[in-house]
C-alpha cells in the first residue's frame, strides 16, 4: 500500500514538472506572442522569398528592418537579375525606391498598418492572434500555426507559420491558395529582436545613394549603420556579417544623383510619354518635376506579354510607340474585361501627383490610382508597366502583373 502511494506521489510530481517545463498549448503561445509584440522595439530579419505564380518559381532576397513607432525598410532583391527595390517608411511618408534606376515615389499612407506583408513580423502575429479557428502543432524546434491569410487578395487563403520555440522569431511562412497550392514561401535565415540602427538608416536620400554602393575615400561606406552586422539565426548560431546598413544593399550599380525624382503629396505617379494610352483623370495633379537622365540601357526591350489573362479575355493588338524618344509598347485586351497594358523604359520622365494606394505584388510594390478608370503602375528591371481599365478587378490586375515579372521581350 505504501509502495502504491509512493508511486502515485511520484507520478503527481512528475506531472507537475511536465506542466511547468513541458509543451505549451496554443493559448499559452498566443499569450506570449501578444507580450512579445507589445514589448518589441525593433527587429531585423533576412531570408529568401519564393513566388510560385508562374511557370518557374522566382526567388527574391528579402531584408526587413523595423524600428518603433513606424519606421520600416524592406529591400527586395531579384536573385536572378540582382536588382533591388526598397520600400521605406519614415516621418516624411512612404517611399518606393529603385536606386539602380535612381527613381523614387513618395506616398502619404498608413502602410503597412492597413495591409499585411508576409515578411513583416507584426502581420504574421496579427494573423495568428486574430484567427479564433487557428490550428496549432508542436514540432521539434518550432511552434507551427495554420491560420487564415489576410493579404487583401482572394488568391491567398491559408498560411502556415513556423516560429522558433526559443524567442518566437519567424522561421518560415507558406501561403496557399484555395486548392492548397503554395503560392508564396518565405524562409528566414536570420532574425534579431532589439536591432539598433544608425540615425540615417531610414533616410530616403541615404538609401538612394548608399544602396548604389557609394564609398568614402577610404573605400568604406559612409552612411547609416546598424549594430547588428553579426546576426544570429534562430538557434543562436552566428551567421557572420549581415547586410546591416542601407549602403550595402546587394546588386545595385552606380546611379547618377541627378537622374531621379522625389515627389511630395499623396503619391508620385510617373507620367511619361504615353501616346494612345488611357490615363486616369484625378483632378488634383500637383507640381511636376522632370528629369532628363538617359539610362545606359535605354532602347528597345521588345514586347513583354503576360502569361495570364482572365477567363473570357482575348488579346486584341499591340502597338510600338516609337515616334518619341522613349521606346514604348501598348497592348490591348478585350472580352469579359477590357484593359490596356503600357510598357516603357522612360528616358525623359515627368512625375505628377495623384491619389494612389500601395498594392503588394510580392516581387515589388505597385501603385493603384484612379477611380472609375483605374491604373496599376509598377517598375521592374528598369521598365515601367501600367495596366489601365474601367472594369478589370484589382486582383486580376495583380495576377497579370505577376505573370509578367520574369518575361523577356519578344
Amino acid at each position: 500500500m505504501r509502495r502504491i502511494s509512493w508511486m502515485l506521489a511520484m507520478v503527481l510530481v512528475f506531472s507537475v514538472l511536465l506542466a511547468a517545463c513541458g509543451k505549451k498549448d496554443a493559448a499559452a503561445v498566443v499569450k506570449d506572442l501578444n507580450e512579445v509584440v507589445g514589448e518589441m522595439k525593433s527587429y531585423q530579419g533576412s531570408g529568401v522569398m519564393t513566388l510560385h505564380t508562374g511557370d518557374t518559381p522566382q526567388q527574391y532576397k528579402v531584408e526587413v528592418w523595423h524600428q518603433k513607432p513606424s519606421y520600416y525598410r524592406i529591400a527586395l532583391t531579384n536573385a536572378k537579375k540582382d536588382i533591388t527595390q526598397i520600400v521605406l517608411r519614415n516621418d516624411e511618408g512612404v517611399f518606393v525606391l529603385t536606386p539602380s534606376q535612381n527613381k523614387s515615389f513618395r506616398f502619404q499612407s498608413n502602410w503597412p498598418d492597413n495591409q499585411g506583408q508576409v515578411y513583416l513580423y507584426e502581420t504574421l502575429i496579427r494573423s495568428i492572434t486574430g484567427d479564433s479557428t487557428r490550428q496549432f502543432s508542436d514540432e521539434k524546434e518550432s511552434y507551427v500555426f495554420d491560420v487564415a491569410a489576410n493579404y487583401n487578395t482572394q488568391a491567398l487563403v491559408r498560411q502556415k507559420i513556423w516560429l522558433h520555440k526559443g524567442d518566437y522569431a519567424p522561421q518560415q511562412v507558406e501561403v496557399s491558395d484555395a486548392s492548397a497550392n503554395v503560392v508564396v514561401d518565405v524562409k528566414f535565415d536570420s532574425f534579431k529582436f532589439g536591432a539598433e540602427f544608425g540615425k540615417d538608416a531610414f533616410d530616403m536620400q541615404r538609401n538612394m545613394t548608399a544602396a548604389t554602393g557609394e564609398k568614402g575615400q577610404n573605400g568604406t561606406s559612409t552612411g547609416g549603420t546598424t549594430e547588428t552586422e553579426k546576426g544570429k539565426t534562430q538557434d543562436g548560431q552566428n551567421t557572420g556579417n549581415e547586410q546591416a546598413n542601407p549602403q550595402t544593399a546587394p546588386g545595385e550599380g552606380a546611379a547618377s544623383e541627378s537622374g531621379g525624382t522625389s515627389v511630395d503629396g499623396q503619391t508620385g505617379v510617373s507620367e511619361g510619354n504615353q501616346a494612345g494610352a488611357q490615363q486616369p483623370s484625378t483632378g488634383n495633379a500637383g507640381a511636376e518635376e522632370t528629369t532628363t537622365a538617359l539610362p545606359e540601357d535605354a532602347g528597345s526591350f521588345g514586347v513583354i506579354e503576360p502569361t495570364y489573362a482572365p477567363e473570357g479575355v482575348k488579346f486584341k493588338d499591340d502597338q510600338i510607340l516609337d515616334e518619341s524618344e522613349n521606346y514604348s509598347v501598348m497592348l490591348r485586351y478585350e472580352g469579359m474585361y477590357n484593359y490596356t497594358i503600357f510598357e516603357a523604359r522612360p528616358q525623359d520622365r515627368a512625375v505628377s501627383l495623384a491619389p494612389s494606394t500601395l498594392i503588394d505584388l510580392g516581387f515589388t510594390v505597385g501603385m493603384l490610382s484612379g477611380d472609375a478608370l483605374q491604373t496599376l503602375t509598377w517598375m521592374n528591371d528598369g521598365i515601367e508597366y501600367r495596366i489601365t481599365s474601367s472594369d478589370l478587378p484589382v486582383p486580376e490586375m495583380v495576377k497579370i502583373a505577376t505573370s509578367m515579372q520574369d518575361q523577356s521581350g519578344k
